[in-house]
């Protein structure tokens, strides 16, 4: 591991009532990842690994269990501090780019940081800086329609750093491109991880898997590696 706990799960259950049965989904899960830390999420269809997923950014609770993001116990608090927390501590990549079609690449990078507390300028400044990392830097001004699907990508994942997350959650992030462009988003997400950012990438493929420090495998909503 690279550092201390960033996040701390323990004994996290999650069931969902399907009319008078229960379907438990994850069970007991006990699990740590470390500050700076690239770890693979793996598991088939039906694994767990999506709700669990779901559940380290914030976007649903455990019913049972704890869950601490850099000491703080995320598990109790209300809707309004998750979706603030959420916001500001965890950025999000996904399969689908979820780009505004009507916003140039910048405009679209911009999007997280109206909801917090900077400046317009400074999310700009922050923004073209971002892009520029991503290799984007003659593309600031092009709507999605005109970029590749990489590209989009490219733009996702800046804008998922825009607000500076603790974790950088990618679920998914290659599905829609083709195998050399694949490989061009892992080498940019491993390139990030070592200035320092904690990456959990969610996948069912073992060869992006294998970009990851450690993978964490679950099945019938255990853990059964880590």
């Amino acid at each position: 591991m690279s550092g201390a706990a960033l996040i701390r799960l323990r004994g996290v259950d999650k069931r969902y009532q399907q009319g008078e049965l229960a379907v438990e989904v994850l069970k007991g899960i006990d699990l740590d990842i470390a500050a700076g830390e690239f770890v693979a999420l793996l598991g088939p269809s039906g694994s767990g690994k999506s709700t669990l997923m779901h559940i380290l950014g914030l976007l649903d609770r455990p019913s049972s269990g704890s869950y601490y993001l850099a000491g703080e116990d995320v598990a109790s608090h209300d809707d309004d501090r998750l979706s603030e927390l959420r916001n500001r501590a965890i950025g999000f990549i996904f399969q689908t780019f979820y780009l505004v079609p009507y916003l140039s690449a910048l405009e679209n990078v911009v999007l997280p940081g109206l909801y917090g507390p900077e400046s317009g300028r400074h999310l700009r400044q922050r923004a073209e800086e971002l892009l520029v990392q991503v290799g984007l830097s003659e593309r600031l001004d092009f709507r999605p329609s005109q970029l590749s699907g990489g590209q989009q990508q490219r733009v996702a994942i800046a804008r998922a750093l825009l607000c500076s997350p603790q974790v950088l959650l990618a679920d998914e992030p290659t599905g829609q491109l083709d195998s050399n462009t694949s490989a061009e988003i892992m080498e940019l997400l491993a390139g990030i991880h070592r200035r320092g950012h904690t990456v959990i990438l969610v996948t069912h493929d073992h060869a992006t898997a294998a970009f990851a420090q450690r993978r964490i495998v679950l099945n019938d909503g255990c853990i059964v590696l880590a």
